[in-house]
């Protein structure tokens, strides 16, 4: 990346604790970090907005509307980006939860997915590019095996028992084997 050479090797740089892919020229160190996935868990009075993937992995699949956030934006304003793109629905993101609702890391495929909890502004959805279908859904009509991920189906179980309670806090864990 730094000075076009092809050539890296595979060791630990002075001062770290973990091999790393060092340029054999000119010593620079590509960092691989985790990816950010960010989305919403869009409500509609008691419905969750769900997305049907039209793209794989889990084409045809049920997934909250989430994607990778893009450099320049935070996380809030990716969340509610890919909230656009995938089911042409604005939101606003809960002013109450100053923290993302579900973070769960997910350390074998190098992921960190933050959802946060979100209004529909109106019923105005429809699927965009990477949806077959959007549609409401309440809790009792949730396709739970045919939800896309298990951070999808970890989030909405979350969602359920805290509207339950009628107390949302935020979660935070690890999901060490991802597939579905």
């Amino acid at each position: 990346m730094q000075c076009g050479s092809s050539k890296v090797e595979l060791r630990v740089p002075h001062g770290d604790d973990r091999e790393r892919h060092i340029c054999a020229d000119c010593g620079y160190i590509h960092y691989l970090n985790p990816k950010i996935v960010v989305g919403t868990l869009p409500v509609w009075e008691d419905k969750i907005l769900l997305c049907k993937r039209a793209i794989e992995p889990r084409y045809g699949y049920w997934t909250l509307p989430a994607g990778f956030m893009e450099e320049g934006e935070t996380v809030e304003e990716g969340a509610a980006r890919e909230t656009l793109e995938e089911a042409n629905a604005r939101v606003v993101i809960d002013p109450s939860c100053v923290v993302p609702y579900v973070t769960l890391s997910l350390p074998q495929i190098a992921q960190v997915y933050m959802l946060f909890l979100a209004k529909l502004s109106d019923l105005d959805f429809s699927s965009g590019p990477e949806s077959l279908e959007v549609k409401l859904f309440r809790e009792d009509e949730i396709p739970w095996d045919q939800l896309a991920f298990r951070t999808i189906d970890e989030t909405l179980k979350h969602f359920f028992a805290d509207r339950k309670k009628e107390f949302f806090t935020p979660h935070i864990g690890e999901i060490l084997h991802p597939g579905k």
